[in-house]
């Protein structure tokens, strides 16, 4: 004997699903905290807005069809908004330095010394450049040359090595040359560091506390034995935590001029460089030069 059918209830075309589409218990409801996408769908989003990435990802117009030209024009504007930053936190910590607060003034530059090494690291994609990749697009730079930046030399003048003479290229650039005159006049990071030990009652000459602060910064042997006496005590630790802190930047500064020397040296050997510049031989004695020399030299005599 025969089973009977199985029953299925009837569809009716208004009912029954489409072909190809999905029923709508089958959807999956948004996971919880999901983004609101709807934020910013009049205009632009708030992200957009806060970070300007639309203008940072379309500054880029390579002047060859090199493909490399698009890595080292992205390299380089990175480069600059690591120099602004940086130039942020020595400034912080210089005007924390006048108000007497090493907290703020150490925290700058250990916030400063990460982003240093940020920095230092975009050297990377540069760095294994052969001499023909980078002859591919250097005439693109034509009399383009990194010493002309001029948010690199607010960082030079805040370590104290200042040149009237590094505002000419400026000259044709009055927001630029008006920031880099006031950099020029003001004291440096380091002048900011000798002032405060003097006012903590340490021997620091009077000449060098009223030099000329639009002059470049001499070592000085008095100001070497002032931190080579704080740091054989034992009763001044904040300062020889500041000591540290300046230390830390010095070095990774050091290591920047350095790379700079090894990634160009790499590329164009001993060439005259980009701008009218000696090339490696410049930027060779550039790296012989100590920042904050005292802290360096003072450690040969505790």
């Amino acid at each position: 004997m025969s089973q009977p059918s199985p029953i299925h209830p009837v569809e009716s075309a208004s009912t029954a699903p489409a072909a190809g589409s999905v029923p709508a218990d089958a959807v999956e409801p948004d996971p919880p905290f999901a983004p609101d996408l709807s934020i910013g769908s009049s205009s632009t989003t708030p992200y957009e807005d806060y970070v300007q990435a639309g203008v940072l990802t379309h500054l880029q117009h390579p002047l060859s069809d090199d493909p490399g030209e698009m890595v080292f024009l992205v390299t380089t504007q990175v480069m600059e908004l690591w120099f602004t930053v940086i130039v942020h936190e020595w400034s912080t910590a210089a005007e924390a330095l006048r108000r007497d607060d090493l907290t703020v003034a150490r925290d700058a530059l250990r916030r400063s010394t990460y982003e240093l090494e940020a920095l230092n690291a975009a050297w990377k994609p540069l760095a294994r450049l052969t001499p023909a990749q980078f002859n591919a697009y250097r005439s693109a730079l034509g009399e383009g040359s990194g010493f002309q930046s001029a948010m690199y030399r607010r960082m030079e003048f805040l370590l104290g090595e200042k040149s009237a003479s590094m505002l000419v290229p400026h000259r044709g650039a009055s927001r630029e040359h008006a920031e880099l005159e006031k950099a020029l006049q003001e004291p440096s990071l380091w002048d900011e560091v000798l002032r405060l030990l003097a006012r903590r009652g340490h021997a620091v000459p009077d000449a060098v506390l009223q030099r000329d602060p639009a002059l470049r910064y001499e070592a000085d042997p008095a100001v070497e034995a002032v931190w080579a006496g704080i740091y054989a005590g034992s009763q001044e630790c904040e300062l020889v935590q500041l000591g540290e802190a300046l230390t830390d930047v010095a070095e990774l500064v050091w290591r920047w001029r350095n790379d700079h020397l090894v990634a160009t040296r790499r590329a164009m050997g001993a060439k005259m460089g980009t701008g009218g510049s000696a090339g490696v031989a410049w930027l060779e004695k550039r790296a012989r030069k100590n920042v904050f020399p005292e802290l360096w030299t003072a450690r040969s005599h505790v």
